[in-house]
């Protein structure tokens, strides 16, 4: 079972996940660096990116599922206001009191977490797509007749 089911079965899984993504990450972070053969980090780099932007989309859909899962808790904790407060509220009052609630802030706690996670992930594509051009700078040098140029 993929991290998405996991999570979105059972909110209690996210922590488990955000561990996991925080591994993983520092795994990935190495292969951002550009070392050894050339030809070898060539090779290796389509499977790389691959994986890890696989693994940027589930972060991805995780965070769109809690943004979901929030959008829809604010609207019950909203209608609870606006129709079943002791004193007529206007819809912005109402929205005020449900973006208070526990429930809303926890969730919003918990997205604003994965959405560091995901920058991280974020940034890690970028550092990927910089090695790419820089192994085909490299490479060029070398087709120029730089045989000597090191890395």
């Amino acid at each position: 079972m993929n991290w998405y089911n996991r999570v979105t079965n059972d909110l209690s899984n996210l922590p488990a996940f955000v561990n996991h993504c925080e591994q993983e990450y520092e795994q990935a972070h190495l292969e951002c660096k550009i070392k050894g053969n050339v030809e070898s980090n060539l090779k290796q780099l389509p499977g790389i990116t691959e994986q890890r932007f696989n693994q940027l989309q589930e972060i991805e859909a995780i965070l769109n599922y809690m943004n979901i899962e929030v959008r829809r808790i604010r609207r019950k904790h909203f209608k609870k206001y606006l129709e079943h407060y002791q004193r007529a509220l206007t819809s912005r009052d109402a929205e005020k009191y449900a973006d208070g609630e526990d429930e809303v802030v926890d969730y919003e706690l918990l997205i604003n977490e994965l959405s560091l996670v995901r920058n991280k992930w974020l940034g890690l594509m970028k550092g990927l797509d910089v090695k790419q051009w820089q192994l085909s700078n490299i490479v060029k040098l070398r087709a120029a007749g730089m045989e000597d140029i090191t890395v």
